[in-house]
């Protein structure tokens, strides 16, 4: 039994569910070519979210899938990506050369956001992705030191921009990158807006996809000028299953959606302990808290993620789980959270403001 015509083909492909995904080919894609010619059926896919890594698995489930409708003929699938720029707050446009800005925030520290927010980069970039990553944790930066950059400084071209730092198909900028790793950041409000909207638009980002901005902890007055200022397609918050950190996580939820910033998931970080010597894990900070949390404001829990040394130990040598371990069970789990999160981001409105054209009025 085969499927009877092109249009019939092109349909099935388009309601398949991607594995890990949980999403439909025509939720998160289109089929760009599709033929049943030659006793064979020929598809190309364009997905609308980097994923290369997992092209593979995607193209055994089609084949799969059709093989399990009844159609016996060869099957070839091809997959392609292509990102485009998502809506954003009301009365802000996307960047020139930043397709789509993701904030990663929790509502207070310790939480391990920065280790989650440079790991959900590299795991983009390492799928195809041109990925930008913004320390906008001013008070505390640390990615200068996670990526192995610490002590190094931006060049300027023309004396007014600046270049990002690159690190393992990163392009990087950070406070720390301009100031001695020992100096307090003592400085109000105002002052720290300001240094987040000179490092975000002052820095000659390179065509980017995904601009992931590592976010200050908290919800307070900061935070807030900061979701109103900077144009944000989502958002995604880092939590741990402690009572208390759901507490303040619950908080900064709440903000991004009172400023209209679509939120993409939870990622429960320190989920369960893993034991180095036995591999026994255990959940020292309490269970499902996270897919609750996830629950309850009707979110995606985008990723449960483990409380494990080598992590710790890989960032704080400046190489990261995802570049340093790609095969490892933790790389892997940033790697779904990442496809995940940005394959909701496809779900979303693309933006055309710059489709229409600019309407001057001039007095006659």
């Amino acid at each position: 039994m085969t499927l009877s015509a092109e249009s019939n083909v092109k349909n099935f492909v388009n309601s398949i569910e991607l594995p890990g995904i949980a999403r439909k080919i025509a939720d998160v894609g289109r089929v760009l070519e599709c033929s049943d010619a030659d006793g064979r059926i020929i598809a190309h896919i364009e997905l609308g979210f980097p994923a290369s890594g997992a092209h593979e698995s995607y193209r055994q489930a089609v084949i799969a899938a059709i093989a399990a409708n009844g159609d016996d003929r060869p099957t070839e699938i091809r997959f392609s990506t292509r990102v485009v720029a998502h809506g954003v707050q009301r009365n802000l446009k996307p960047m020139a050369e930043i397709r789509n800005v993701i904030a990663v925030a929790s509502g207070k520290g310790g939480v391990g956001k920065s280790t989650v927010a440079v790991n959900l980069a590299l795991a983009l970039a390492a799928d195809g992705a041109t990925v930008g990553l913004l320390d906008a944790d001013i008070y505390g930066p640390s990615q200068p030191h996670m990526l192995g950059l610490a002590g190094k400084q931006p060049t300027s071209i023309d004396g007014k921009t600046m270049q990002p730092l690159q690190a393992y198909g990163l392009q990087v900028m950070s406070i720390g990158f301009l100031v001695d790793q020992d100096q307090p950041m003592v400085w109000r409000g105002p002052m720290v807006t300001s240094a987040l909207n000179q490092l975000l638009l002052q820095t000659t980002w390179h065509d980017l996809d995904y601009l992931i901005v590592d976010m200050p902890p908290g919800t307070g007055d900061i935070q807030l000028t900061l979701s109103q200022q900077v144009p944000v397609s989502g958002a995604v918050i880092v939590t741990t299953p402690q009572d208390i950190a759901l507490l303040d996580a619950r908080k900064g939820l709440a903000m991004f959606r009172k400023v209209s910033v679509p939120v993409l998931g939870v990622i429960e970080n320190m989920s369960t302990h893993v034991c180095t010597q036995c591999g026994h894990e255990e959940t020292i900070f309490g269970a499902g808290g996270g897919q609750q949390m996830a629950v309850d404001f009707d979110v995606p829990l985008l990723a449960a993620l483990p409380l494990d040394l080598r992590i710790r130990e890989q960032t704080d040598g400046g190489n990261p789980t995802v570049h340093a371990d790609p095969a490892s069970t933790a790389a892997q789990q940033y790697f779904l959270a990442a496809r995940r999160m940005t394959a909701i981001l496809a779900l979303q409105g693309k933006d055309y403001s710059s489709k229409f054209p600019k309407i001057v009025i001039e007095a006659g």
